[in-house]
């Protein structure tokens, strides 16, 4: 006898929405021959997402390179522990192995999935006792919800370790009225197909020193 099996309905991450106007946008760039890592629309999309989330921005082509030139900007290098969420996608933490440096997984907690604050205050108490505290904290917004965010970056602040914050499911959240993303040192976004914003492909990077975004630039 066969076993039965139900089948759920599932619940899909992010389905892309046309507006209309796309296939214009993707004409005027055939037609101008604009198709390189430059152009106006390029340039268009750079001005109107800083204006949106009042930090300086460089576009990129996927929102991993976003975390991984992030981490370069923070120096992290082999060896270096950099604390990270238990729930989140394997893009989040990939960069860290690209760098060779070892993730640390602090769970999450219950009202936002996200990485749970006081865990990571008591890591981080454990680590200052040795001397080995982690070279970065990184932060990832789910499904357009927040972290707990300030109190991740009050005990950061304590201990004077940067943060990265992955916002690429949250554009368009507010946190205390501001972007998450555009809290800590460096914040990446995504415009993958299932992302809020979708290019079908590419990534932003911000962050709060204009030396940076011209350095990763």
């Amino acid at each position: 006898m066969q076993p039965s099996f139900r089948v759920e309905k599932r619940i899909l991450l992010s389905v892309p929405h046309m507006g209309g106007d796309e296939m214009h946008f993707v004409r005027d760039a055939f037609a101008s021959n604009w198709l390189s890592t430059t152009g106006p629309s390029l340039t268009a999309l750079e001005a109107e997402f800083s204006s949106l989330v009042g930090r300086p921005c460089v576009a990129l082509g996927t929102g991993t390179s976003a975390i991984h030139l992030g981490l370069k900007l923070l120096g992290i290098g082999p060896g270096d522990e950099v604390a990270t969420p238990t729930l989140t996608f394997a893009a989040s933490c990939n960069p860290l192995l690209y760098e060779k440096a070892r993730p640390v997984f602090i769970d999450s907690e219950r009202e936002t999935w996200n990485l749970d604050p006081n865990l990571l205050e008591d890591y981080l108490k454990d680590r200052a006792r040795l001397n080995r505290l982690p070279k970065a904290v990184t932060v990832v917004h789910l499904f357009g919800q927040s972290a707990r965010l300030q109190e991740v970056l009050d005990v950061c602040q304590r201990y004077e370790i940067p943060v990265l914050e992955d916002a690429a499911e949250s554009l368009g959240a507010r946190y205390h009225g501001k972007h998450p993303g555009t809290l800590g040192e460096v914040g990446a976004f995504s415009f993958n197909s299932n992302k809020i914003i979708t290019g079908t492909s590419g990534g932003m990077l911000v962050a709060a020193d204009e030396d940076w975004i011209q350095k990763v630039r």
